[in-house]
């Protein structure tokens, strides 16, 4: 498939608030330094200093965020790790481009951020058949090569190797175990290998994503994969949850239960392996937990109060909140339907943007202020300030949908998508929805619409609760209470 088969995209964002200005327009600047060639494929790297190349755990996520300012190099974050994939179906964890050719790296699993993404961007891409079928080969191979390897002792539950098989760097929960691990022997370090529930949320991505595929091609396996990523889920539970504490702990080598309270149960979500129970508890009893996970600067990689957490201004997952846990919550909190909490994560790391306007990986969780700020240009810091710009100032693409997100303040956000231009306005309290000029909605601010292609509009959700009315030239179309989270379907999307 040829890069000039996606759709030609472009945004263009104009606020009041000065600050938020600079910061977003520094951040389309960033981006854009980001973007290289690898032999023949345009990628954005993960940025700053330390990071020249491409990683699986945060390319294609930001890949598909960068797709509304250019799909070519939105889909050459997925191609390159599609086409670099091992004949045993194992996908490259890390990808760098050295005198002339590409390196890769097969001694991690590093994150697995693709299934879902590499998916979405089947629809920049004029519904292009070819890249769903090579999809589906990449992500049945490699979910095959998971269950052969990572289960040695036949329990249900996968495992991670090293350090980097969860890209949780330095982080100390590991105890002395190697960054990395080459080969398909477990290793024997002091407390490694866990039984992992970011392996086991790897797995039921790309089973979802593959039964998902499945429904697109027609190809009569979609009920096999939704039937092979709830055993997944169910595993998942049954040997990882722990019911009186509300969240998943991975286990020891030896089946013990790890006692570290670890933000990956937010990855758990980012995966959609969780029911909505169990994400209800972990937001309820954790997540929100001033003690924990709700710091001043939420989203620690290790909860506050816990034995293992280190406050460190380093590279280190032991502690301080990271850009990517940001990336990926956006996501996560979306997806279970956590509209409000998304949104106010999202206005705390913008203002702490706005005020130092530096793109680092990491933050203090008590003082609310970067760290690491020697390595300006961190890529999920970047695309952060982008993502959340078009999700609560404007809008985006989500599949064959378009989510519009007015907060206060006075703005315009234009995305443009093929021929098409999809504008939102916002300006005393009120935000208004055109489609190639022509108004298509109008309604106050704090409330989400979500229209189809075509400008129609589908549902509505509420950032907070209070009457809304939704309008179209006039003409009401809905009138009537939302509760905060609440949706309310207005037609349907056939």
């Amino acid at each position: 498939m040829r890069n000039e088969r996606v759709l030609q995209t472009g945004v263009c964002f104009q606020t009041k608030d000065k600050a938020h200005q600079e910061v977003y327009d520094l951040a389309v600047k960033r981006a854009q330094e980001n973007i290289f060639d690898f032999g023949g494929t345009k990628v954005m790297i993960e940025g700053s200093d330390m990071y020249r190349g491409v990683w699986i755990e945060t390319q294609p996520m930001g890949g598909e965020i960068y797709a509304a300012y250019d799909a070519g190099v939105a889909l050459g974050n997925q191609l390159i790790f599609m086409r670099n994939a091992r004949a045993d179906g194992r996908l490259p964890g890390a990808i760098f481009f050295e005198n002339g050719a590409l390196r890769c790296r097969y001694d991690m699993l590093q994150g697995y951020c693709f299934p879902q993404h590499a998916l979405n961007l089947y629809y920049w891409t004029n519904g292009d058949e070819q890249y769903l079928k090579e999809l589906y080969v990449v992500l049945r191979a490699h979910d095959e090569y998971l269950w052969k390897w990572r289960d040695p002792a036949g329990r249900g539950c996968l495992q991670s190797w090293c350090v980097w098989d969860t890209g949780e760097d330095n982080s100390v929960r590991f105890g002395r175990a190697q960054d990395s691990w080459e080969g398909e022997t477990p290793p024997d370090f002091e407390r490694m290998p866990f039984y992992s529930m970011d392996v086991m949320g790897y797995s039921f991505d790309g089973r979802n994503t593959l039964a998902e595929i499945s429904r697109l091609l027609q190809n009569g396996e979609e009920a096999l994969w939704r039937e092979r990523a709830e055993y997944v889920a169910r595993r998942l539970r049954e040997f990882l949850w722990r019911e009186e504490r509300g969240a998943c702990f991975d286990r020891d080598k030896t089946g013990a239960f790890t006692d570290t309270l670890i933000h990956n149960n937010l990855r758990c979500m980012y995966h959609g392996a969780f029911s909505a129970d169990m994400a209800a508890r972990f937001v309820r009893e954790h997540l929100l937990n001033p003690k924990e996970f709700y710091t001043p600067f939420p989203l620690p990689s290790i909860a506050a109060n816990d034995p293992s957490f280190r406050n460190l201004g380093e590279n280190n997952w032991s502690g301080q909140p990271q850009s990517l846990t940001y990336q990926r919550a956006l996501f996560a909190l979306e997806k279970y339907g956590y509209l409000s909490l998304a949104a106010e994560f999202a206005g705390k790391y913008l203002r702490v943007m706005k005020e130092y306007k530096l793109f680092v990986q990491q933050f203090d969780p008590f003082l609310a202020k970067p760290t690491m700020a020697s390595h300006d240009g961190y890529g999920p810091a970047v695309l952060n300030v982008l993502a959340f710009t078009s999700h609560f100032y404007g809008v985006f693409k989500r599949r064959n949908s378009m989510v519009w997100t007015g907060s206060e303040g006075e703005y315009s956000f234009e995305q443009r998508v093929g021929g098409r231009r999809y504008l939102l306005v916002a300006k005393k309290g009120q935000t208004a929805g055109f489609l190639d000029g022509e108004e298509i909605f109008r309604t106050r601010t704090g409330v989400r619409v979500i229209t189809d292609e075509a400008g129609r509009v589908l549902s509505l959700v509420g950032l907070d609760g209070g009457d809304v009315r939704l309008t179209k030239n006039g003409h009401t179309m809905f009138a009537g209470e939302l509760t905060k989270d609440g949706a309310v379907q207005i037609m349907s999307a056939q």
